[in-house]
This record gives structure tokens, sequence and C-alpha cells, in this order.
């Protein structure tokens, strides 16, 4: 670990900075760092473009990733399914249908508001999916069937709403659903950076008991674990991270997925050296697939969400088949 996370935040710097200097006018290297050592030298032209329009996207990719690797390795440990990620808990179907009924039925709502709905169903629904699991205790089987069932039904509400709304509100729904950092600004990212910092601390100081709550009940209670207890903390966890990165860039799928693998492969299975390189992956994920998306077929953008599902989708079935010989 002692190395990999001095190389994963070199490469972040590095992502950092190609998200600067690229883009539909790019900035050349000398121009950059003269720029960032003394942007009152820079031209408004060349400042703006830094730090009102790409540094807060860049911050913003970085804090959107970190929080998906961390939503996704907690999923993975309270569910026991090295497939899981925090779709499962029905966050992402929730703010789904959340964000297109303010967007189709009200679009006279400020826009303003729109992060907030989106986390309100997401937090609506792994409530609701958690509630439905209970019976006299949970399951990580319960709550992965209860969370099939009530994500597909959400995501048929809010296709029906797609299908009947006016077709300039429905763009405006799909561009969400997509998932992209393009409207990032600092209002987002002060609000991301003043969100996360706690659920992600308490994750990482819950390692023992994630690393005790991947093992059977019965284990787990034998060992000491309030497993109830901790599941619905784990859960709730999940919500308050996964769902405030859904609020801040839409549905970017898969990252909560691939980074918690990568990490395990970097740093093996125990979640306090996990956590941390989970989410240094996650960041360089989503700011290597935003940068991927508005660079490649400039000046046309591809969301980053479309970027992480198409390496991701991959990645699923890779996973998929090097399980083929593993017991149901």
């Amino acid at each position: 670990m002692m190395r990999i996370v001095p190389l994963l935040l070199v490469t972040l710097v590095g992502l950092c900075f190609a998200s600067l200097a690229l883009g539909d006018i790019t900035i050349p290297a000398r121009k950059l760092a003269l720029a960032i050592a003394n942007p009152d030298a820079a031209s408004p032209d060349t400042r703006m473009i830094l730090l009102e329009l790409r540094l807060p996207r860049a911050l913003l990719a970085l804090l959107v990733g970190m929080a998906l690797a961390v939503a996704g390795t907690i999923a993975q440990a309270v569910m026991r399914n090295p497939l899981a990620e925090p779709g499962i808990l029905g966050i992402n179907a929730g703010a789904a249908l959340a964000a297109t009924l303010l967007i189709v039925a009200l679009p006279a709502a400020p826009a303003a508001l729109l992060p907030w709905a989106s986390f309100a169903g997401a937090a609506a629904m792994a409530s609701a999916i958690y509630a439905l699991s209970w019976r006299g205790g949970t399951s990580s089987l319960r709550i992965i069937l209860i969370g099939i069932g009530l994500s597909s039904l959400t995501g048929a509400a809010t296709t029906l709403l797609t299908a009947f709304g006016e077709i300039r509100d429905v763009q405006r729904a799909m561009i969400w659903l997509a998932g992209s950092v393009y409207d990032a600004d600092w209002s987002k990212v002060r609000l991301l950076a003043l969100w996360l910092p706690g659920p992600l601390v308490l994750a990482w100081l819950g390692a023992r008991e994630l690393d005790l709550v991947r093992f059977r009940d019965d284990a787990a209670r034998s060992l000491g674990q309030r497993v109830n207890l901790i599941r619905a903390l784990a859960i709730l966890l999940c919500t308050l991270i996964s769902g405030a990165a859904v609020a801040a860039a839409g549905l970017i799928g898969f990252v909560g997925l691939i980074a918690p693998h990568l990490a395990r492969r970097l740093v093996g299975p125990a979640h306090a050296r996990l956590i941390p390189v989970a989410a240094l992956t996650g960041g360089a994920m989503v700011m290597a697939a935003d940068l991927l998306g508005r660079t490649v077929i400039a000046p046309a953008q591809l969301p980053a969400g479309l970027v992480t599902a198409l390496i991701g989708a991959p990645f699923l079935g890779y996973l998929l088949w090097g399980r083929r010989h593993v017991p149901a």
C-alpha cells in the first residue's frame, strides 16, 4: 500500500493537469503552469476556462468517483456479493424517478431543487428496501431481491414519465440520467466536499465491522458483531455517500462495481486498506472517463456515465466469466 497510494496520487495529479489543459481550447503546458502559479497574471479568457470551467469539473469528477467507489465497497461487503454496487439498494432507481418527476412533471420547478430531489429519492428507496426486507432481522438475499423488484418498479415509472412528457423536458431528464459533470460549478464542489468527509471517515473507521459482516451472520455474531445494526448503519452510510454523488452528477454507473475490484487486486480484501485505495481508484476512473468523453470526439462530448458504461459492461462480463465455476 505504501507504493500504491503515491502512485494513485500521481495519477490523479496527472489527470487533473490533463483535464485543465485539454478541451475545445488546448492550453500549452507552459501557459498552464504559469496560470496555476500566478492566476492574476493569466489572461481573462484563460483564467475563466481554468478556474470557472475545467477545475471545478475535474474536482467534481474526483469527488463523485471517490464517493461511488467507497459506496460500492460497502455494498459488496454488506451484500456479500462481488457483483453488488450501490444501485442494488435502489439508490439509482429512486434518484432517477425523483429527478425525472421533477424535470418532466414539474418543469417550472427551480433547477436548484434537482440535487435535493434526487438525493431524497435515493434515500427514500433505500429506506423502503430495508424496511420491506425486515423479518425480525434482515438478510443480504432479501435486500437484493427486494432491491431488484423495487428498482424495476421505479424504472417502469421513470419510463412512463419519459414516454408521455414534453420532448424538451424529456431531453433534459435523459441528459441527467446519462450521468455527467458537464455542469459542474464551485457550489456543487463545495457542497460535496463538505458533505462527504464525515461518511467517508466513518466508513474507514468501521473497516473492522465491514471485514466481519462479509462472513455469514452466524459467524459474525459468534465474533461479537450485532449484524442487523451494522448492516443498517452500513446501508445508511452507503446511501449518504452514493446518494450525494448521484445528486451531484446523475447516474454514473459501474464505478461502484469496478473500483473496489481493482483496489482489492492491489491491496487485498482488508477494508482498512481497501477503502482509501478504492476511493482514489474511483476518483481516477471518473476523471479519466470525463476527460475521454470531452476529448475523443471533440467538440461533441460524451457523458462520463456513458464512458464508464462502455468500460464497465465488458468488465462485468469478465467477472461473470471468472465466476462461472463458482457454486451458486
